[in-house]
């Protein structure tokens, strides 16, 4: 008989309160009572919520915002649902490259991506250096440019979405409204729209949510373009002086907000064009042979050239070159920026930022990717085998945690554990590279359970009943049962939750000790202060080692599952 799982539920439960939930409600409840975590209780009413249409930034901010993330969500979805069709119905020779570009496009954080569009695009750039384009600087540096620029670094989320709805065969419905008459445009509406339909508002939904709350791409453009955001103003909010966290709440408590009807939309969406279409007749989709798999191909390599080719094509090129603006020639070509990484000045007695940084952040990352690992595991034992009351609220937690952008959250952690009456009992941990650990764990947990439940629905309860009827514990029948089974999820869990810690931007501006290093940092301060050769060789020197880690553990975790 399943269990109430009461003790495995309440510890996650625990655990995903304080990592997320916590932080999210103080960001909520500061607003109205500022001063309530620092000492001091003044009820200021709602008056601060309209001030967002008083205050110009505050309005530009929002604006841009909705620009951008609505933007995106139409355009990304639009080309990650039409790659993805094509990917599912036809076999052409680009089809794998496509999908190891989207899980590469997912992992990498966006202000590298925007850091090499700027290079690429901006008025000093290689287009205009070497190519003399001169008006891709005015296409890429407004509006409908930022937005082109982040579909296609966001359009592998509905891609995703969309390719996994499409697993199945089930083209008896539309021969069935052939036979009736239907042409190919009635049975591509009528039939397979509807049904492709949840997914594609799951991708819209996914797209517009992590472009929306995306801090990377205003803090790369910051050098360049102004174009504030929600998040970026949120973190100009904390560093002014002096420093005003009931502005930050209100502009979070608007982001969260916009976030909450977008997750809204999802789920009443998903209720409303719920369709069940499987049935035995159904089999995997086997992509057919085309005539145009050739021009396919070329499609698809020109959509990835302009994708990943640009920006990391243009972050390797600029690490090479002494001159941006010197042309590709053997005379402009050094290793001195690769070189300065391991350069330390002889009248300064410190250690190689960029290496102290790597050290940091790769601790860092695996710290949480092990926790974020097992709390997935608990979590997903929870949900799948118990009864437990509050399962419900678990797996909404996991889904909130997906939403959130690490700026809000990295306020809420400020408001939780910067508190004078934490240090007289010993946890007072704000400053200190614990709470980067905890909040790297609240933005892996949602990667760590979609990975791993999926693996746990396909064991039968029945398994662990006959375990539990021989007298196994809890305990027991983990290791010796599920553990064996879902080892496979483990480790890619584990290597997702690592991948996608190393660069977190908006967690480590927000919550990085005095004097404490990480990669993102060194990165991102080495290309504010125009140091483009270096910024772009420590971005292509450390996500290297990034992929190597990631490829020697997937090796070791292998071997360890054969």
């Amino acid at each position: 008989m399943r269990s109430n799982g009461f003790w495995a539920g309440g510890a996650v439960l625990l655990l995903l309160f304080l990592c997320m939930l916590y932080p999210l409600l103080a960001v909520i409840t500061n607003i109205f009572l500022p001063g309530l975590f620092f000492g001091e209780v003044n009820y200021t009413g709602f008056g601060l919520l309209l001030e967002l249409f008083d205050r110009p930034l505050w309005r530009q901010s929002l604006t841009n915002s909705l620009t951008l993330g609505l933007g995106t969500a139409f355009l990304g979805t639009l080309l990650g649902s039409l790659l993805a069709i094509l990917r599912s119905q036809w076999s052409f020779r680009a089809s794998r490259l496509l999908d190891v570009s989207a899980w590469v496009l997912l992992i990498v954080p966006s202000f590298m991506i925007a850091q090499g569009w700027v290079l690429f695009a901006g008025s000093g750039g290689l287009a205009n250096q070497w190519l003399g384009w001169t008006w891709l600087t005015e296409l890429i540096f407004q509006p409908f440019g930022l937005i082109l620029v982040m579909s296609l670094c966001k359009f592998p989320l509905a891609y995703l979405a969309v390719t996994a709805a499409l697993e199945w065969n089930v083209s008896q419905y539309g021969d069935a409204a052939k036979l009736n008459g239907g042409g190919p445009l009635t049975v591509w509406r009528t039939v397979h729209l509807p049904l492709s339909l949840p997914a594609i508002t799951a991708g819209w939904t996914l797209v517009f949510m992590d472009t929306i709350g995306d801090f990377g791409l205003p803090a790369a453009l910051a050098t360049v373009y102004r174009f504030p955001t929600l998040p970026y103003s949120i973190y100009t909010a904390i560093y002014q002086s002096p420093v005003r966290f009931d502005m930050a709440g209100v502009l979070a408590l608007y982001l969260v907000a916009i976030l909450a009807v977008a997750m809204a939309i999802l789920f009443f969406a998903l209720r409303k064009s719920r369709v069940d279409f499987l049935t035995s007749r159904a089999v995997v989709q086997a992509p057919k042979p085309s005539r145009y798999s050739g021009l396919m191909s070329a499609v698809v390599l020109l959509v990835l050239v302009v994708a990943v080719g640009i920006p990391v094509g243009t972050s390797i090129s600029t690490s090479l070159l002494k001159q941006l603006g010197g042309g590709l020639t053997w005379a402009n070509l050094t290793l001195d920026h690769y070189i300065s990484l391991f350069r330390v000045d002889p009248g300064e007695h410190r250690t190689l930022p960029l290496l102290t940084g790597m050290r940091n952040s790769f601790l860092i990352a695996g710290m949480a990717a092990i926790i974020s690992m097992a709390l997935g595991f608990l979590t997903s034992y929870v949900v799948t085998f118990t009864r437990f009351r509050f399962k419900s609220l678990i797996h909404l937690s996991t889904v909130l945690s997906l939403a959130v952008p690490g700026v809000v959250l990295g306020i809420g952690y400020i408001f939780v554990w910067n508190q004078r009456w934490l240090e007289q009992v010993g946890l007072h941990l704000y400053g200190t590279p614990t709470l980067l650990v905890m909040a790297a764990i609240a933005g892996a947990i949602p990667y760590a359970v979609r990975l791993q439940i999926g693996a746990f629905a396909k064991i039968p309860a029945s398994m662990l009943n006959a375990a539990a009827m021989q007298g196994a514990g809890t305990v027991r029948r983990m290791k010796d049962i599920l553990l064996p089974l879902v080892r496979g999820g483990l480790l890619t869990a584990t290597l997702a939750s690592f991948g996608t810690s190393v660069y977190d931007l908006a967690i480590a501006s927000i919550l990085k000790p005095p004097n404490y290093t990480l990669v993102p940092l060194v990165i991102d301060k080495a290309f504010e202060f125009s140091q483009y050769g270096y910024a772009t060789a420590a971005t292509v020197f450390s996500g290297t080692i990034v992929i190597l880690l990631l490829l020697l553990g997937s090796w070791l975790g292998k071997r360890w599952l054969s």
